[in-house]
């Protein structure tokens, strides 16, 4: 094996391993390094099935059959069977790093046993509550209604739907029913989300909402949430559990595998855990795919959750075809209708076409609704099409400096590009439109700081209150004459200005990434795909981009680009849905 040709992580992880046992088998440190490298990639364990007898990275590292490869790993020291402790551990045709191993299988125990715990609710007062907070509106199952049941029911509830399906107004309504049902007992909820902008997003939704609105929530990072300091263990865990009676966790598609079990083993054993999130948009940056993994065995409840849902509801609950036996499966809730475009409107039909994997479908609604549309130009043209998109946004920063006008302004439309570099990039779109801005005003070519440059924050500063992801707008200051300043709008509605020398890392925002725009929502959006077919434009990341959407998504993109990304999927190898579910 050539070591120089292996990844950085997956070399640096396998000079460790040799350093703990110089005598350890070449097949062994091998194996490390593909483990290493596997979950640098963010899958949680390595499918020894998968590289077995193959040449890997790169063809350097020939691997041996699978017989051989098990057998060599089980007799070295440095490989632990499950429940032992060595670097790697072997769990049946998976090959773990000792921690990630730990995280799975912690986290699947603890979902298991919070989700077979429930209250013992009189069911007359439980209907009454539901009745008064889910009046009866039309005929058929009230997907919203049975989400509220499960989680007064449950110590755990999923919540899955896409984009303006009920998520934020079903989770109120809950806390309205859980706050109800206690009494004068006062509980202490938490709400918390992957990003300090998803936070503040589910915090001014539940804050505006009549049901939530009195009762003074806070949302914040689930790492803040935690205390978790760089170099520095978490403040709450399980000998330290956080202070909470219910714990809401937002955008739960983006939470991985490490802090997902952090979180849930910090949580005591009495609190209700309520997951939002919509399982088909891209998974973590990180290790795993929690979510995706908690609701891919679902099919429907048991016929005696079933039974009593439709005692406390008061209506018919489907029966599945196919229902799971597993306690998981009375905990998950699909929300499947969209209050935000209807299934005929042609960004409804998109997603549906790319969740399904239909490219044929796909293609037609982009080639013949007004709005989904197909947008064919090159990279010079492209730049023109992205700086007319904001040709609102100029308008309001050169009429009408005012922080809230510029930045609602700003918010109805956005640039998101599957990639960063190259022409069609991120990087590139944001260059395009500075340079037909400094092509009106010289200042943009030569100031950092001009006034009407968008910023996105790219790292967290709690010292300011600022987060990564966050979106603010540079403007005239008015208390310093000729000077600006970067004015973010706040989780109540306010505005708040930072000067520039205080600000911490940013970059310039008119074109962001598909992974950055996860948890946002726009009028109207420009998908930016390139022009041939890449390894990470995926149909996640294509439904992602698309349901940023509120009225119109126009997607620049080649055919060839579009049906490869429908044929792609997301596949982190993990063990979490096996023991989650069995099979």
């Amino acid at each position: 094996m050539n070591r120089s040709e292996l990844p950085l992580l997956a070399g640096e992880f396998a000079r460790v391993i040799a350093h703990l046992a110089p005598g350890a088998d070449e097949t062994v440190r091998a194996a490390a390094a593909l483990t290493a490298d596997a979950t640098a990639a963010g899958h949680v364990c390595l499918d020894l099935a998968g590289v077995a007898g193959r040449a890997a990275l790169d063809g350097a590292l020939p691997v041996p059959p699978l017989d051989a490869l098990l057998a060599t790993l089980r007799a070295s020291p440095l490989v632990a069977s499950p429940g032992g402790y060595a670097p790697l551990v072997l769990d049946g045709n998976r090959l773990y790093l000792h921690r990630y191993w730990h995280y799975e299988t912690t986290l699947a125990a603890a979902l298991l046993a919070r989700c077979a715990r429930s209250d013992r609710l009189e069911p007359e007062r439980l209907a009454r509550t539901l009745g008064r907070l889910f009046p009866a509106a039309g005929a058929g199952p009230d997907a919203q209604k049975i989400a509220a049941a499960v989680a007064c029911l449950r110590r755990l509830t999923v919540i899955s739907g896409g984009p303006g399906t009920g998520k934020t107004a079903t989770v109120a309504r809950i806390l309205a029913a859980l706050v109800e049902l206690a009494g004068g007992t006062r509980l202490a909820v938490g709400l918390a989300a992957p990003t300090g902008k998803a936070a503040a997003r589910l915090e001014a939704s539940l804050t505006a909402h009549p049901d939530t609105a009195a009762l003074g929530l806070r949302a914040t990072t689930v790492h803040r949430l935690l205390g978790i300091a760089a170099g520095a263990p978490p403040r709450f865990d399980a000998q330290n559990p956080l202070p909470l009676d219910v714990l809401i966790v937002d955008e739960a598609s983006m939470v991985d595998l490490a802090i997902a079990a952090k979180l849930v083993a910090a949580l005591p054993a009495h609190a209700r855990l309520i997951l939002l999130g919509d399982k088909d948009q891209l998974a973590s940056v990180e290790a795993g795919a929690v979510l995706a993994s908690i609701a891919s065995g679902a099919r429907g409840f048991s016929a005696a959750m079933r039974a009593e849902l439709e005692r406390v509801t008061g209506a018919p609950v489907p029966a599945a075809a196919a229902a799971h036996d597993a306690p998981l499966s009375d905990t998950i809730v699909l929300l499947e209708r969209s209050y935000r475009f209807g299934a005929a409107s042609g960004i409804g039909r998109l997603a549906a076409a790319v969740r399904a994997g239909d490219a044929e479908t796909m293609l037609a609604v982009l080639e013949g609704t007004a709005d989904a549309r197909l947008v064919a130009v090159d990279a010079e043209a492209l730049g023109d099409v992205v700086f007319a998109g904001y040709r609102d946004y100029f308008d309001a920063v050169r009429a009408n400096p005012e922080p809230a006008v510029c930045l609602a302004a700003l918010g109805r439309f956005r640039a998101l590009a599957g990639v960063r570099g190259g022409p069609f990039g991120v990087d590139a779109l944001n260059r395009a439109v500075e340079r037909r801005l400094a092509a009106v005003d010289p200042a943009v070519a030569h100031r950092l700081w001009y006034a009407g440059r968008p910023v996105m924050v790219t790292r967290n500063d709690y010292a300011l209150r600022l987060s990564n992801g966050d979106v603010g707008v540079v403007l005239p200051d008015a208390a310093m004459p000729g000077g600006v300043a970067v004015c973010f709008e706040t989780p109540a509605g306010g505005i708040r200005r930072i000067s520039p020398a205080r600000m911490p890392e940013c970059e310039t925002v008119y074109a962001m990434t598909v992974h950055k725009s996860q948890g946002s929502e726009f009028d109207a959006v420009l998908l930016v795909l390139p022009p041939e077919p890449s390894a990470v434009v995926t149909r996640e990341l294509l439904y992602t981009g698309a349901t940023r959407a509120r009225s119109q998504i126009a997607v620049c993109a080649s055919h060839a680009t579009l049906r490869a990304a429908v044929d792609a999927r997301v596949v982190r190898d993990s063990g979490l849905a096996e023991r989650l579910w069995g099979g």
